[in-house]
């Protein structure tokens, strides 16, 4: 399948992992360039520069194979093999932010799959390259990726090309590459040598490349506004009656007035058709009837066949509805399971279709399907925030009410800034208030008041929003970055001594959940357990949460300004404080910012500062001292002397 007219004459980026995919014995190495370029002539792809760098470790192989494939313009780079597929993606990740598309990609390895090929295909959903694979052994038929052409790499080299091209010399042959200490040079004499140096071995012992591939969509977990393209385009509802029902009580009419009311909170207000499936026999006829009435069509069909029906809907559809345009999923599976994900997932990165997705009960993984939002059915229903509520288990992930017993106990709210900050020109006076009404949306409407504090470095928080904040009376506690979640959790502890179970704890943080789940507090007393964050989980952690937001939207519940972002002028009118003023580093506590600021700039609190952070740094060097007496035993050489180091250098 040959590429469209750009990408044919567009750059072709190649990743080689030479260990997965190694040059046959007995091949002249000068052959792999041709090859290549070779496959993608047969494809069309004839006027395209080609551009190759082999991964591996270079120490395990022959001077002649890299000195054969340097001199036709294979670049080579050295890591160790067991970095060689973290170390390959993020150049790839690097060369795709520097080279925005028409271009091609290919992929010369056996490890496509998992974490590479998820990562990979959300990234393919926002940002289209043409794709091509080849490998040693055929990766699973189920691969999220969406590829033009794959081959085996032995078959590949059997490419018949033209008389292999020799770079005049190795002085103007491609580059050589040491990724574990960002060394480059044309000279293969020089690679070697720096391979076997004293200073490569001690930066590899020392500062290891990453052996786990860094997943970078992880954190693409918001809820997005509308492109300008997309904002007016057809959007497309598929319904899954059976995950997602019409709760009791619910008057079905409100269906579709509550789905088009929350994309138009995200900015689109394109028409929207909806079909609901489901088995007819299952589904009352006053749902029918009220569905009808507003526009929402109905597909029967039997539950074994329904995740299926849907996407071939989906597909039969976009071929009369061209990109732009957008598809909501409402199901808990069919965005899960990888056999109908993959499905859905390959024809999103084909086109420029934008996804959304409502659930009954939250995933237990991010998808694969790379989403502009997402909501919980529930809430989406009854005109919420963005909102997400499980109780345990995989599946214990649905709207619960607060138990009485819960309802009108003590709430403590934890609230790194780091993690959650205060958006750009929101008013810090409406935290308090948004988190309280959250709060009473899920029934704790007791009249004990919500104790909260705020954790972060004062010198990163503008006095603005520490007066506001004050003013509501929101304690601020000031610490150390590196210390913040230990402080967050002792600040816990010390507040269950005095406040015990039945209570609340609510934590506003992305990272701080996992901590909090190996609390001893939380496993063994009746603590309930709320969780709020700027970025939705990429799996969901092993704390037991009975409410879920994104940070984002819980702040849009405010009284006032519902679902936006109210704005300041940067300086709130604030009230004199009635929050205290906390430094976790010298245990100190003040009622005004003013004396809270003059205890900053004391030398006390400037001597117990350089502590900490001496302490810090004490650690991390006692640990590069560690690594460095181990990478002398395992290589044997004797403790460096400035002598010795000098003549290395």
């Amino acid at each position: 399948m040959s590429g469209n007219d750009d990408a044919e004459t567009a750059k072709i980026e190649v990743w080689w992992d030479m260990k997965d995919c190694p040059i046959p014995e007995g091949y002249d190495a000068r052959r792999v360039r041709p090859s290549i370029e070779r496959a993608f002539n047969k494809r069309g792809y004839s006027t395209c520069p080609v551009s190759i760098t082999a991964y591996g470790d270079q120490n395990q192989t022959p001077c002649h194979v890299l000195r054969g494939l340097s001199s036709t313009g294979v670049a080579v780079a050295h890591t160790k093999s067991e970095s060689t597929r973290s170390v390959m993606y993020r150049d790839m990740v690097e060369w795709r932010g520097q080279n925005p598309p028409p271009g091609t990609m290919m992929i010369i390895s056996d490890q496509v799959g998992g974490d590479l090929s998820w990562d990979l295909a959300r990234l393919q959903q926002r940002t289209r390259y043409q794709l091509f694979l080849a490998y040693s052994i055929k990766p699973c038929n189920d691969l999220f990726l969406l590829y033009r052409a794959n081959w085996r790499w032995e078959q590949l080299l059997e490419e018949e090309g033209a008389a292999p091209l020799v770079v005049g010399g190795l002085s103007s042959a491609a580059m050589f590459y040491c990724k574990s200490c960002n060394f480059d040079c044309q000279s293969l004499e020089k690679f070697r040598k720096h391979l076997s140096s004293y200073k490569h071995g001690m930066e590899e012992a020392i500062n290891p490349p990453n052996t786990e591939l860094s997943c970078v969509t992880e954190t693409w977990a918001k809820n997005y506004p509308a492109t300008p393209e997309h904002a007016t385009a057809k959007i497309l509802v598929l319904w899954n009656m059976n995950d997602c029902p019409i709760p009791e009580g619910y008057d079905a009419c409100g269906v579709r007035p509550s789905i088009e009311r929350a994309l138009k909170e995200v900015g689109y207000t394109g028409p929207v058709s909806i079909t609901a499936y489901a088995d007819q026999k299952q589904t009352p006829d006053h749902h029918l009837l009220a569905l009808s009435s507003t526009g929402v069509d109905y597909a029967h069909t039997l539950p074994s066949v329904e995740y299926s029906r849907m996407i071939t809907d989906f597909e039969e559809w976009a071929e009369d509805n061209p990109a732009p345009a957008s598809i909501m999923i409402i199901s808990n599976e069919l965005a899960l399971r990888k056999s109908h994900s993959s499905r859905l997932c390959r024809k999103l990165q084909e086109s420029n279709y934008k996804c959304f997705l409502a659930y009954s009960v939250r995933p237990f993984k991010m998808p694969v399907l790379l989403t502009s939002a997402e909501w919980l059915w529930e809430s989406l229903l009854s005109g919420g925030c963005f909102l997400f509520l499980r109780s345990s288990s995989s599946t214990w992930a649905r709207n619960y009410p607060a138990t009485p017993k819960h309802a009108t106990a003590k709430i403590h709210v934890l609230w790194d800034m780091k993690d959650c900050p205060i958006p750009e020109g929101y008013d810090a006076r409406r935290v308090r208030p948004s988190i309280e009404r959250a709060l009473k949306e899920v029934g704790y409407t007791g009249p004990v008041s919500v104790s909260i504090t705020a954790f972060a470095d004062q010198k990163e928080t503008p006095d603005h929003h520490l007066l506001a904040l004050s003013s509501t009376d929101v304690d601020f506690a000031h610490t150390l970055w590196w210390v913040l979640h230990s402080r967050m959790i002792t600040n816990f502890e010390e507040w269950a001594e005095d406040n015990p179970a039945p209570a609340t704890v609510m934590i506003i943080s992305d990272r701080l959940g996992w901590r909090m789940s190996q609390s001893s507090l939380l496993q063994k007393s009746n603590y309930n357990c709320l969780l709020a964050y700027s970025v939705r989980p990429f799996v969901k952690p092993t704390l037991l949460t009975s409410a879920e937001w994104l940070w984002e939207s819980l702040l849009a519940v405010s009284e006032t300004k519902r679902h936006t972002l109210q704005k300041c002028s940067g300086s709130e009118m604030v009230v004199a404080s009635t929050g205290m003023f906390y430094c976790d580093l010298c245990d100190c506590h003040c009622k005004s910012l003013d004396d809270f600021k003059k205890h900053l700039s004391r030398e006390e609190h400037t001597h117990e500062d350089n502590i900490m952070n001496t302490h810090f740094q004490s650690f991390r060097h006692r640990h590069r001292q560690f690594k460095m007496s181990k990478y002398h035993d395992e290589a044997r050489y004797p403790p460096k002397t400035k002598r010795t180091r000098k003549t290395d250098e």
